[in-house]
């Protein structure tokens, strides 16, 4: 089938998938597909696990609360050489700005999304269920083949303690000695890396002494201007994709595959 005839519909579905086998839909997955975008039995979905690539399937059964997906072939395999996603640490955010972060993050490609606590830090909680659902729209939306985790909130000290080294951390540096983010992320290509980027009243004294202490840690600059923290954290993945991630795979045209 050309690319052009695929359906837009994309739906995440936790469970396994396989050419000819079915999926059930919970309440809030029929409810949009029944009540939102007025679909009904034989109108067809593309679904997607994070494991098995995508699936057309049609919507075999279809009520208030409950619906069945008959999946009838693959669409997009799993990218065999794709390269690691890069993670997103960041300190969330007033008004609806951290589910926006989220939003963009998985945009951009962020393979894990970790909210982290601060000094400085203007909240101190977040609704993970919101953010966790927040990640699935947007995956479903770009046309993603996975969704993103969404780690529970953790304090940086906890944070720093449990690091696996082998993972560097990029730390947007207000201040102090950094290297310029592309030279950066360029020598790091290929390898496991995350992101850190702290509140909009920067890091307390302490912390940063403390980043600058780990091995694994390396600060970057992001340019002349100033930048809000959640800009900071999307300059930061766009420039990771640009210079080492998914936006140079692909045979020189990389864009998403189902469109013409």
């Amino acid at each position: 089938m050309e690319a052009e005839n695929l359906p837009r519909t994309r739906l995440f579905i936790d469970q396994p998938l396989a050419p000819g086998g079915t999926a059930a839909l919970d309440g809030d997955r029929a409810h949009y597909l029944r009540a939102v975008l007025r679909q009904g039995l034989g109108d067809r979905v593309l679904a997607f696990n994070g494991k098995d690539g995508e699936y057309l399937a049609g919507i075999e059964a279809l009520s208030k609360s409950a619906g069945v997906l008959r999946l009838e072939r693959r669409t997009r395999a799993p990218a065999p050489d794709a390269p690691p996603a890069p993670w997103l640490v960041f300190a969330p955010l007033k008004g609806g700005r951290t589910e926006y972060v989220v939003e963009k993050a998985v945009e951009l490609g962020a393979g894990r999304l970790v909210p982290v606590f601060t000094r400085r830090g203007d909240v101190g909680r977040v609704n993970l269920d919101r953010l966790r659902s927040n990640a699935l729209e947007a995956a479903e939306q770009c046309e993603r083949l996975d969704a993103p985790e969404i780690a529970d909130g953790i304090e940086i000290h906890k944070l720093l303690a449990g690091w696996d080294p082998a993972r560097t951390l990029f730390v947007a540096a207000e201040s102090g000695a950094a290297l310029p983010l592309v030279t950066a992320v360029t020598a790091a290509a290929g390898k496991p890396v995350a992101f850190l980027v702290g509140p909009e009243g920067g890091f307390d004294q302490q912390e940063l002494d403390a980043l600058r202490r780990l091995p694994f840690v390396v600060s970057v600059g992001l340019g002349p201007r100033v930048l809000r923290a959640d800009t900071a954290a999307f300059s930061a993945l766009a420039v990771w994709q640009a210079a080492a991630g998914d936006w140079r795979s692909g045979d020189g045209d990389a864009r998403p595959p189902n469109r013409d």
